[in-house]
């Protein structure tokens, strides 16, 4: 097609589980404390799936949120993108299960894994769709259940993470100069011994805990994401000074302040929320956006970065004007 399309957001929605679990609660079942946990990573709780609370019915709710703010209806989504490590099942796709939930019949859904880099890779990848022209509206999903292949005994690594979901709802605008602008994906995967999940299909025949060398993905994090990031920039012809909002992963409130300040972000430009939700892996960029487009942060108009490191290594940030 000889159009330009951009993606354009639409609207963005989020749900998390009704149990939020404190640090003083994880202080009273494993040998750690409060103090220990927010001043290492900044998390001060996060929440945990329930009975009857999955990957797949989170999104579903976020997605619906998503499309209400879009002021859409699921009949109107022709692409599904759902970002997750942790599906309902090996197969089919969590996407295809939400596609059925909001009963939607027509179009494409697939899930994408690329850890807690899923949300810049669906985003990423649902742009190239529409910008093609071959697609009109799609709902990028990151949703994940991470309490569910986590090792509760494991102090280093069971405080860290959280369960959630968000959406967002892009869709193909000819010309303008709102929607994705760029991005920049990257893998290694040399790096696997330092983030992975200990068990798989074709390996164990089991779902596996989650492993990590938290200093040596600390180590690798800061270097990574900014290598990104200021590949976005120049793309764009931009720089830190003309980013409105930096809505990065959410994994680690130091690694956060470190590459906000190495790009010489201002800090008051960044979205936090890490200390409520934890590290919801492919959920937490979305998870994030949502809070700052309801309490009125980001506005139409925004130039909005979102950045993400993930197992694998995977990396990768989009630059996004709202």
């Amino acid at each position: 097609m000889s159009a330009k399309f951009r993606s354009v957001v639409r609207g963005v929605g989020a749900c998390l589980p009704e149990r939020v679990v404190s640090n003083a609660e994880l202080a009273a079942r494993i040998d750690t404390s409060d103090e220990w946990i927010a001043q290492r990573t900044g998390i001060r709780q996060r929440h945990v799936a329930g009975e009857g609370e999955t990957t797949v019915t989170l999104g579903t709710r976020a997605a619906s949120r998503a499309l209400a703010r879009a002021g859409l209806q699921p009949a109107e989504i022709d692409l599904i993108i759902v970002a997750t490590s942790t599906p309902d099942h090996t197969f089919p796709a969590s996407a295809t299960e939400i596609q059925a939930a909001l009963g939607i019949t027509q179009g494409v859904a697939f899930d994408l894994q690329a850890v807690c880099s899923g949300f810049v890779f669906g985003v990423t990848t649902a742009d190239k769709f529409l910008a093609s022209g071959s697609h009109k509206r799609a709902l990028v999903i990151g949703a994940e259940t991470f309490s569910r292949i986590l090792d509760w005994q494991d102090r280093t690594t069971c405080v860290l993470f959280g369960d959630g979901a968000g959406a967002m709802v892009l869709e193909a605008v000819e010309g303008g100069d709102k929607g994705v602008i760029t991005s920049k994906l990257r893998s290694d995967g040399r790096h696997r011994a330092k983030l992975y999940v200990d068990g798989g299909p074709s390996t164990t025949q089991t779902v596996g805990h989650l492993r990590m060398e938290g200093k040596e993905v600390f180590k690798h994090a800061v270097g990574m994401v900014t290598d990104v990031i200021k590949a976005c920039f120049e793309d764009a012809g931009v720089s830190a000074q003309d980013i409105d909002w930096f809505v990065p992963h959410q994994a680690n409130r130091r690694i956060i302040d470190a590459s906000a300040d190495k790009l010489g972000i201002a800090r008051d430009k960044v979205v936090i929320t890490v200390d409520r939700h934890g590290n919801t892996s492919a959920a937490s960029i979305p998870l994030a956006l949502d809070v700052a487009v309801s309490d009125g942060r980001i506005k139409p108009g925004d130039l909005v970065m979102i950045e993400a490191m993930g197992g694998g290594f995977t990396w990768g940030a989009a630059l996004i004007r709202w």
